[in-house]
C-alpha cells in the first residue's frame, strides 16, 4: 500500500517537472524572438504608417471636395437667389 502512494507521488512530481520544463522552454523561445524582431520590423512599420497617413489625407481631401459640391447643390435646391 505504501508503494502505491510513492508511485503516485513520483508521477505527480514528474508531471509537474515536465510542465515546468515545457513552460520554461516555451517562454525562452519567445524571449529570443522578441530581441530580433523590433530592429527589423521598425522600418517596415514606420513606412506602412506613413503610407496609411498619406492615403487617409488623400481620401479626406477627395471627400471634402465632394461634400462641398453636394452641399452647394443642396443649397441651390432650397435657397433661390
Amino acid at each position: 500500500m505504501n508503494r502505491k502512494v510513492d508511485m503516485k507521488q513520483i508521477k505527480e512530481y514528474l508531471m509537474i517537472t515536465l510542465g515546468a520544463l515545457a513552460f520554461l522552454l516555451i517562454t525562452g523561445v519567445a524571449k529570443a524572438d522578441t530581441e530580433v524582431a523590433p530592429k527589423t520590423v521598425t522600418g517596415k512599420v514606420q513606412s506602412h504608417i506613413q503610407m496609411e497617413i498619406a492615403k487617409t489625407k488623400e481620401f479626406q481631401k477627395k471627400s471634402w471636395a465632394e461634400a462641398k459640391i453636394q452641399f452647394a447643390n443642396l443649397k441651390k435646391l432650397f435657397i433661390k437667389d
